[in-house]
């Protein structure tokens, strides 16, 4: 379950994708991009978000962007982290390209081979809990990979192959977000 807040973010996610994505080498010559919406998944230990945001394109395909949000700097991420925003809530949080952040990895991967959804969402208020609907509802396929040894994300074009998937359905669109592969299969 992912517990939301009603909270202030600064720089807003959007803004923060907007000054790392043109860094990218994959999203270098994206067109303008919207956010469709977003998904959660359960991290068990409930220390670090986790998120994957789609981004709308104007020519109707999407980009796929998971996040990861921390209360504290990752030890040797340097190279994901895409910035710190100020949560209202929580105070600063460090927001990594997931690809980088091993959770991130062990629960993607949780995910896609037990066949699960997206973690709940909820809100807390006077001690009631209001559940929200993500904007992006997914679904992993399910099924056994030996030796499950890249997660791999779609973040923009053709889907890559693999044994094991995560596909995502927003309004107007579905697609694969990630790939389990084996290592047999690389």
């Amino acid at each position: 379950m992912a517990l939301l807040h009603h909270a202030t973010l600064t720089p807003t996610k959007k803004e923060l994708l907007d000054a790392w994505l043109p860094s990218q080498e994959w999203a270098a010559e994206l067109p303008e991009l919207t956010v469709v919406g977003s998904y959660r998944l359960d991290d068990p230990e409930g220390e670090v978000g986790v998120e994957g945001i789609v981004l709308g394109r104007v020519d109707g395909g999407f980009v796929h962007v998971p996040l990861t949000y921390r209360a504290a700097p990752l030890e040797g991420a340097e190279e994901h982290l895409v910035g710190t925003l100020e949560h209202s809530a929580l105070g600063t949080r460090w927001v990594y390209d997931a690809e980088g952040d091993p959770v991130w990895h062990a629960t993607a991967t949780a995910t896609v081979l037990a066949g699960g959804s997206g973690a709940a969402e909820y809100f807390e208020v006077d001690g009631v809990r209001e559940t929200r609907e993500p904007l992006v509802a997914v679904r992993g396929s399910g099924g056994a990979v030996e030796d499950p040894e890249a997660v791999v994300v779609h973040r923009v074009g053709e889907a890559p192959d693999g044994d094991a998937t995560l596909t995502g359905r927003w309004e107007g669109g579905e697609g694969v977000l990630v790939v389990v592969r084996s290592a047999a299969s690389r």
